[in-house]
This record gives C-alpha cells, sequence and structure tokens, in this order.
C-alpha cells in the first residue's frame, strides 16, 4: 500500500478531530476523573517539520518523538525554534544511558516518560546537574503492563521502588506519573483495557506507599487506536500520531541501510 503525504491543510483539520473526540471522551469519564483536562501528545516521530509547525499553528503544544537524534534535530531546528516557541517535547522512546546527555539539552524539553530503572533516572538526574540546567526535569516511569517481552518498562511491582528512587534519590527530577505502551490492537469489545486497569492499579499501589494522592500521579496511556477509553479510564496524557500526521513512514534501521548499500553495490557490479 503506498501512503500519502499529509498536508498541513489536513493535519489541521485531523488535530480538530482529534480535540473533538477528546472532549467527548471527557464526558463519559467517572465524577472522580472529571478535575482535570487529558494532555493531547502529537506523536511526531518520521514527520516533516512542516507537519510540526502545521499542528503548532493550529493549537498544538505536546509533541512526542521516539528517536533520540531525531528529536535533537527537530527541536534545535531553525525554524521549529523560531516558529514553535512554546513547544514541548516528550521523549517516548526507548533511552539508553549513554544518550542520556543529548536528551537533557533537549531546548523545550518537558518530560521524559520512559525511565524504567533506577540506574537510567540516576544517569538522567546527574546528566541535568552536570550540564548546567536549573529547575526540575519532568519523569515518567514506563511499566510494562503487558509483560511482553520486547516491551520496555519496570514490572508493575517494581513500580513503587522506582518512583521513590526518584523521589529521595533524584533531587533534580520531578516524579510525574506513570506510563504504559500495552498490547497493540486490543480489541476494546472484550471489555477495559487490562493494561490500562494495570496502569491503575499501579498509581494506587504507588501512592499508598509513598504517601501520595492520586492528583499527584499522572497517567500516560492510551494511543491513536484506544485513546478514547484511555481517558475514560483516567488517562492524563494520550500519545496520538497517525490520526493526526497519517501513517508513520517505516524508520529504516542501520542494518537495513547497510544491507540496501551492499545490494546496490552488487547490481553495479553485475552491470559492470
Amino acid at each position: 500500500m503506498i501512503r500519502r503525504a499529509m498536508s498541513e491543510a489536513e493535519v489541521a483539520k485531523c488535530l480538530r478531530s482529534v480535540f473533538e473526540r477528546i472532549q467527548n471522551a471527557c464526558t463519559n469519564r467517572p465524577q472522580e476523573l472529571s478535575n482535570f483536562e487529558p494532555r493531547l501528545v502529537a506523536v511526531s516521530k518520521t514527520k516533516p517539520k512542516e507537519l510540526i509547525i502545521a499542528a503548532y499553528d493550529a493549537g498544538q503544544r505536546s509533541f512526542g518523538e521516539n528517536y533520540v537524534q531525531e528529536l535533537v534535530e527537530k527541536a534545535n531546528d531553525p525554524e521549529i525554534l523560531e516558529k514553535c516557541q512554546e513547544i514541548r517535547w516528550h521523549f517516548i522512546g526507548h533511552l539508553q544511558r549513554n544518550k542520556v546527555n543529548k536528551i537533557v539539552d533537549i531546548p523545550g524539553l518537558f518530560v521524559v516518560e520512559t525511565v524504567d530503572s533506577a540506574k537510567l533516572a540516576s544517569a538522567i538526574n546527574d546528566q541535568f546537574e552536570k550540564r548546567g540546567h536549573r529547575g526540575l526535569l519532568n519523569v515518567m516511569v514506563q511499566v510494562n503492563t503487558s509483560g511482553e517481552e520486547e516491551k520496555s518498562g519496570c514490572p508493575p511491582d517494581e513500580a513503587p521502588v522506582l518512583a521513590k528512587h526518584i523521589l529521595e534519590k533524584c533531587k533534580n527530577l520531578n516524579f510525574l506519573g506513570l506510563m504504559t505502551i500495552g498490547v497493540y490492537g486490543y480489541d476494546l469489545s472484550l471489555g477495559p483495557n487490562p493494561d490500562f486497569q494495570c496502569l491503575r492499579n499501579c498509581r494506587e499501589k504507588v501512592c499508598q506507599e509513598l504517601g501520595l494522592t492520586s492528583s499527584q500521579v499522572e497517567l500516560s496511556m492510551g494511543m491513536s487506536n484506544d485513546f478514547e477509553q484511555a481517558i475514560e479510564m483516567g488517562s492524563s496524557n494520550v500519545r496520538v500520531g497517525s490520526l493526526i500526521f497519517g501513517d508513520r513512514t517505516p524508520k529504516v534501521t542501520q542494518q537495513e541501510e547497510e544491507q540496501l548499500t551492499q545490494a546496490v553495490g552488487d547490481v553495479k557490479l553485475d552491470n559492470n
């Protein structure tokens, strides 16, 4: 299937549609969940800066990126720096400790949503201070609610321990909440998403063990295919990409690029 690139006008129209769906989902929340406005994170990975600027001009402020180098390039792009001065970047991909120094220097970085170990939390904390940044950097604890080996995140029963480490040992970090990716394509007709329920249970344990209230611990859960149910179940941060920007262009890995280069070279040799 050929993917057609979204136009800037289409991005603005799609963004309005997602905002409307968020508002409708809010009306279906229980009364105890009606005291906050869910934050929409527009996942812009692999998308050109023109579409980010179009979404920003349409009122969007929070954007999510999965890849460190892509976020570095976009956040430091002169046109984005000039035209999107209130942009708030969410890093939502797996973060290796050897790339933490690049992340903490991101202009407009609002939160790292994918802290999955005490070592990573400490590395972010130390680099944030070492590089002379002031204030506190928001972080979320990523929880592997589905138990899938290919998914990052700490086990649910370790979430309170990791949150405690951030609160007590990382003076430069602000514990914002919990995040999960969960199983892709869950059939909503089967009832409440178990990953969402698991993250809610994790928050209850974190609050009980650390003396926090639920309003102090955000939940980042829900993507393009399930963000409405996530909001109905208490999500305060939904990550939506394809509904705003269209289907994602597959990222070419370094190995695939090397294989393609080798194949092109072989073809040239054969032609000679």
